[in-house]
């Protein structure tokens, strides 16, 4: 888990997020170049601990799902890129929160086009090797 982190913004639903430092400036510099275009990035999730990643799995098992099924949309605590404080879950909207919609909008064309020159890539893009399904809206820092 990172340690190494500072609070950039609070989420879509209004909660505090954090992210590993170096992110956190580069989230922030590419946050403003797009508000520039005319283009909103909004922070759905940011670092979340293992036993937080815990929490989530626990319970979409209390709703029933199995652990495989679960599995290819959150990874395994322990897994996630989201522990290191270098992963963020963007939507543009209340509309697109964690929906591969996301993908229709101008926020992702955007990402697509200039999330490079500030060191975050998709970590789950379609026809991935990962087992983790297709997500348009998690970027990660690899800077």
């Amino acid at each position: 888990e990172a340690t190494d982190l500072i609070f950039v913004e609070n989420d879509v639903y209004d909660r505090p997020r954090q992210l590993f430092v170096p992110a956190a400036e580069k989230w922030l510099e590419m946050k403003s170049v797009a508000a520039c275009d005319n283009v909103s990035l909004r922070i759905v999730s940011a670092f979340r601990s293992v036993e937080y990643q815990s929490e989530i799995i626990r319970a979409k098992l209390a709703e029933g799902k199995n652990l495989l099924e679960i599995l290819t949309t959150v990874a395994a605590p322990g897994y996630s890129e989201h522990h290191t404080g270098r992963a963020v879950d963007i939507c543009s909207s209340a509309k697109n929160v964690l929906t591969e919609d996301f993908e229709k909008t101008e926020s992702f064309a955007w990402l697509v086009e200039n999330a490079a020159r500030f060191a975050f890539k998709l970590s789950y893009p379609k026809d991935s090797d990962s087992k983790i399904d297709y997500e348009p809206w998690h970027w990660a820092f690899c800077g």
